[in-house]
């Protein structure tokens, strides 16, 4: 016995958007999904332009995620800054998993579309640039690669005149009464976090009394959360482009997988690490 295909209008779906916003309107996905624009005839290119531009797009929303996070630490609430931590913490989970596709191409493949590149390179994304300022890592030497860019710059700039997700952290807790020295707290936000005893001996108090100090304790592992996603994605991205390219310098101009060995050894919450030797 023949059956009528199913069709969900019976059951109240709407299938007409001659004059409403469809599911393609409201994700602009035109606009996302002719954004892929090969320079070369290899097959691979296409690979390589979707990775990265959706690893921009995750990082487009860790941003968001930092941000909201931050205004939460300066409010002192908590519990809404746990749950941001947590989901920029899935965020790099998601970005890890990208390598794994990505590690896919061989270096024969990548050597076919690779001059097509030019000077272009991921050393020069903008959007990770300012993660590594909004979490703490300010090297201004880093500005260079967007000078010829003034709206890039002017977000920079201005990421540089916030005070970083380890400094709010660290603002929250002189708030709740454990003693973050004046200093700390009035410290230049341009310059790079350097490692403190001080604020070891801060965590340390922090750690050997949980009950008391409960809420720096949870937002002390979420920020170790954090920093254990983003250390694996450094990681895997030198397994990665020592497995494509080996130790060929980077299309631009970066001594490669050296420079990404030595971008493993930067530590963003330092005292939270060491502390763990010290308890």
């Amino acid at each position: 016995m023949s059956q009528c295909p199913y069709n969900p209008a019976r059951e109240g779906a709407q299938m007409s958007f001659q004059d409403r916003m469809s599911y393609v309107d409201y994700l602009q996905l035109d606009t996302i999904l002719s954004a892929q624009t090969p320079l070369s005839d290899s097959h691979d290119e296409m690979l390589f332009i979707i990775q990265h531009q959706t690893s921009e797009l995750w990082m487009r929303l860790a941003l968001h995620e930092m941000e909201a996070c931050r205004q939460a630490l300066s409010q002192d609430r908590l519990r809404p800054a746990f749950k941001m931590l947590s989901r920029i913490a899935r965020i790099f989970e998601q970005l890890n998993s990208a390598w794994d596709v990505l590690r896919t191409m061989t270096p024969s493949d990548y050597q076919s579309f690779r001059p097509s590149l030019g000077q272009s390179s991921g050393f020069q994304s903008a959007q990770y640039r300012l993660i590594e300022y909004a979490v703490g890592n300010r090297n201004l030497a880093m500005l260079g690669p967007h000078a010829h860019r003034p709206d890039l710059m002017a977000a920079l700039e201005a990421e540089l005149a916030k005070p970083s997700l380890y400094d709010e952290a660290l603002r929250a807790l002189a708030r709740m009464g454990l003693p973050v020295p004046q200093d700390i707290l009035t410290r230049d936000l341009r310059s790079p976090w350097v490692e403190d005893p001080r604020i070891e001996a801060v965590w340390c108090e922090v750690y050997r009394n949980p009950d008391r100090w409960w809420e720096a304790y949870e937002l002390a592992e979420k920020l170790v959360d954090f920093e254990d996603y983003f250390r694996r994605w450094r990681f895997n991205h030198v397994t990665t482009v020592e497995r494509v390219i080996g130790f060929r310098r980077g299309t631009g101009g970066t001594e490669g997988v050296s420079y990404l060995r030595r971008m493993l050894e930067v530590e963003l919450f330092p005292e939270l690490w060491r502390m763990r030797s010290t308890l």
